[in-house]
């Protein structure tokens, strides 16, 4: 229960820092002011443009970031456990390639005639890599042989959203999507604010649900079965919700690696593997370091803003190097 405070206290801490920190100056106290305003708890008299930043760009940043964080990690620890896989998350297994790929066709070739979201997009390029995954490493599935499937897809789906842009967009367009598949938090609102907040709150209760059966198929899909557990309808649900929350990130903010990764190791290192408590702290600790990372991205070469997928790979990299040997000589 201390931790868990402890957790909220620094994602307060966190998101606080990141409506406090940007390219305008602004003294706390407004900043502050501007937040308790919008909430209705004061009136206090503030100019009009600070006020703005603060509620409508820095604020919805921080949480878009949070809720982006916390999507992204429980995707990655139920991966993990459904692959029975220590490296599988959806940045490696080419899903959020996928899931890019899908987004990129609705905004530059529009498919769907304007009747596909760019959300909808994403879920179908991410169900499309998943399941090319699950053909390449179908029959003898080891770590190595699902990692190298995941590297197929995302080179695969890599080179179509590359040859959509090439073929498609002009120069401005090109730029803004290439810049926006390296991770950016810089057109969040307060809608995606919602539509993300929706879509982790439904992933983290579907997931819950079926703590007890996710317990069993650390051991393997027999093993729960003989447990009394549906296990092809388990694994159909939780792999559309991973598929859902991925697919929404991605529309959002764009591919964002290793959050999937690095989290629920280090989760699991603290709370232990069962995920009745495994879960929510995966949530907690993704959003506290997504919202951190954020805050890195904009300070580390300010004023410019470095694509918040190069702050998390370079965290992801060594850690992805670390348990690639660590299972190779366990191998």
């Amino acid at each position: 229960m201390a931790g868990v405070c402890l957790v909220f206290s620094a994602l307060f801490v966190a998101i606080a820092a990141g409506v406090a920190i940007g390219e305008m100056t602004i003294p706390m106290e407004t900043t502050i002011g501007a937040v308790t305003n919008r909430l209705g708890l004061t009136d206090i008299a503030l100019p009009r443009i600070q006020e703005a930043v603060i509620w409508d760009y820095r604020l919805s940043r921080s949480l878009v970031a949070a809720f982006c964080g916390a999507g992204l990690a429980l995707s990655g620890a139920i991966l993990q456990s459904l692959l029975r896989n220590p490296l599988a998350e959806p940045y490696v297994l080419g899903i959020s390639a996928g899931a890019s790929t899908g987004a990129v066709g609705v905004m530059l070739l529009g498919f769907g005639a304007g009747a596909i979201s760019l959300s909808a997009g994403a879920f179908a390029g991410s169900l499309a890599a998943f399941v090319f995954v699950v053909l390449l490493s179908s029959g003898r599935q080891t770590a190595d042989r699902t990692i190298l499937a995941g590297v197929a897809a995302s080179q695969l789906f890599n080179a179509l959203t590359s040859y959509i842009v090439s073929t498609s967009a002009n120069a401005e367009q090109a730029r803004s999507v290439m810049f926006w598949l390296l991770g950016s938090f810089a057109g969040v609102r307060w809608p995606e604010v919602a539509l993300s907040a929706s879509v982790v709150a439904v992933g983290l209760v579907v997931c819950i649900w079926h703590a007890r059966a996710l317990d069993a198929f650390t051991f393997g899909e027999d093993a729960a079965r003989s447990l009394g557990i549906a296990a092809r309808r388990v694994r159909v649900v939780l792999l559309l919700a991973t598929a859902l929350m991925t697919a929404t990130m991605v529309s959002m903010v764009g591919s964002i690696g290793f959050v999937g990764l690095v989290i629920p190791h280090a989760a699991r290192f603290v709370v232990g593997p069962g995920h009745i408590r495994l879960l929510p702290a995966c949530a907690l600790v993704g959003a506290l370091f997504m919202v951190v990372a954020d805050i890195v991205s904009r300070i580390i070469i300010a004023p410019q803003v470095l694509p918040i997928g190069v702050v998390t790979a370079l965290v992801g990299v060594p850690f992805f190097s670390v348990i690639l040997y660590r299972a190779r000589r366990g191998a």
